[in-house]
């Protein structure tokens, strides 16, 4: 949903929440600008923004057509029933808005299609969808694509099928989105039939000085698609700045002899939806190792209730829990100073009343336990503790995940850079690390698979195999983690290569 001005918004609390559940977020004048120069180039009589919100898109196509002496119909749709007074608020007159509907794009559409679609949908993830309305939305994919899309797609994916399906033929879409569009598990799929049926004509990233959506944790992209025969190259272009004239010129087929504000590349199709339409393109420059062949990556532990199972050394003696019943664990990653983490750094943690410990009551029967245990598992029982999503699931209830200390941890998603710790202090993680099981036991073969994971070029990597968000924080999954490609040299100048098996071995010769 588009809103004309942009501002900084919350992380958390209940307007953030708020926008959440609503997948409103701002899209600033510069961005609507260059989008709406890309779906009116061919002077179309007819717009859609299938999401008006406060109608940042209707402003822009109006500057547009002032500008190019066009006459275009503003056609557009929403939910919200004050729509209209609040478009009418940042100045849209009664005859801009006199083609708008209020209809569910998503579920109820217009059969009617159009030569020009512009939109910022609803940026609402799947699991604050209703089980019918993603059923609903499912089926519907399913019929256009003829192909099975994961549930975990975001209402924004079923948007952008709903729009390619409204396209006329010859029409354009400029669509601006969460780059997880192209990144998630149903990814893979969605873009195979879109490749096959439209033309990419361009896709435009930012980088972090130039993101559309600041203090959002979202990485946003916009996707310029005709409704024609597909080709084998696109523009793939960078945003460096914010209010870049050079979008434009790029979109309007004006050859830059040089670019500061924008990073350009003409991109083979292929090679793009390989490696990732939000991924810069690669290099070419293959790796035959991947994590994979060292290690293998597991996720860290849910507890479903820190408050109560996490906890610091004197919470759980004024608890009465003994150390038997306690296991060191880590929960945040900013309580990890750089990429080492040893006891001293425990020790640091519980002088500032960091927790260190995890409850671990599995094997035992409750009976057999320390009455002060059983004390404290009652008082989480009346808190509702047995009915919560992750636990209820345990038996019992108390029963913990279990992890061995891996000897690496990977810490993902946070403020600070993505980073590989060697685990000398033997914890094991929460869930915003991901654990990594060396396929040997040596330290030396450790150190050394640390020493490769660690350097810049193989962090540089990740960004190849991870879902990026905003501020430039990628996450990345078990099983993408394990597709991380090792760069080639590190690998034998750390005498990684005279580990693999030699069956392995003839593979990358």
């Amino acid at each position: 949903m588009s809103v004309v001005k942009a501002s900084p918004l919350p992380r958390s609390g209940p307007i953030r929440e708020a926008l959440r559940e609503k997948g409103q977020f701002w899209t600033p004048d510069w961005v609507a600008d260059f989008m709406t120069a890309y779906v009116l180039q061919d002077r179309p009589d007819r717009l859609l923004d299938p999401a008006l919100g406060e109608g940042a898109f209707f402003h822009a196509a109006k500057r547009y057509a002032k500008a190019n002496h066009i006459a275009v119909a503003l056609h557009g749709y929403d939910i919200d029933k004050k729509v209209l007074e609040k478009a009418a608020l940042t100045g849209l007159k009664r005859d801009d808005l006199q083609f708008v509907e209020m209809r569910d794009f998503a579920l109820n559409p217009s059969l009617q299609q159009f030569p020009a679609i512009i939109a910022n949908p609803p940026y609402i993830r799947h699991h604050r969808l209703s089980i019918e309305k993603k059923k609903k939305l499912k089926s519907f994919a399913e019929n256009v694509t003829g192909m099975h899309i994961d549930g975990r797609a975001g209402l924004h994916v079923y948007f952008f099928l709903r729009a390619l399906k409204a396209l006329e033929s010859g029409g354009r879409l400029a669509y601006i989105v969460s780059a997880d569009i192209c990144e998630g598990v149903f990814a893979r799929v969605l873009w195979q039939w879109v490749s096959s049926n439209f033309r990419l004509d361009a896709v435009i990233t930012f980088s972090s000085d130039a993101t559309p959506f600041p203090n959002i944790d979202t990485n946003a992209i916009v996707f310029l698609i005709k409704n024609d025969k597909p080709q084998a190259k696109f523009d793939w272009i960078r945003c460096l700045t914010k209010d870049s004239k050079e979008v434009i010129s790029q979109i309007n087929g004006y050859k830059l002899t040089q670019q500061t504000e924008i990073e350009l590349h003409s991109r083979p199709l292929k090679e793009a939806l390989l490696n990732g339409l939000s991924r810069p393109p690669d290099e070419g420059i293959e790796s035959h190792y991947t994590l994979r062949d060292f290690a293998f990556v597991m996720r860290g532990i849910a507890t479903g209730d820190n408050d109560f199972f996490f906890m610091t050394e004197a919470r759980a003696r004024m608890l009465g829990i003994p150390p038997s019943l306690l296991i060191k664990a880590i929960g945040r990653t900013r309580d990890i100073d750089g990429d080492w983490l040893d006891t001293n750094d425990l020790k640091r943690l519980e002088a500032n009343d960091r927790p260190t410990r995890l409850l671990n009551i599995n094997g035992i029967l409750l009976q057999d336990l320390p009455r002060s245990v059983q004390e404290y598992i009652e008082a989480g029982r009346k808190k509702g503790l047995p009915e919560k999503a992750l636990i209820k699931t345990r038996k019992p209830w108390y029963r913990m995940e279990t992890r061995k200390a891996p000897p690496i941890l990977f810490a993902y998603l946070g403020r600070r850079n993505a980073r590989f710790i060697r685990n000398k202090a033997r914890v094991v993680p929460l869930t915003s690390f991901l654990c990594i099981y060396a396929l040997r036991s040596s330290s030396d073969f450790i150190d050394r698979l640390w020493a490769v994971l660690s350097h810049p070029k193989t962090v540089a990597n990740l960004i190849k195999v991870g879902k990026s968000y905003g501020a430039d924080a990628i996450k990345v999954e078990p099983r993408a983690l394990e597709r991380l490609p090792l760069p080639e040299d590190l690998i034998k100048a750390h005498g990684l290569d005279t580990f693999i098996e030699p069956k392995q071995t003839a593979l990358f010769q």
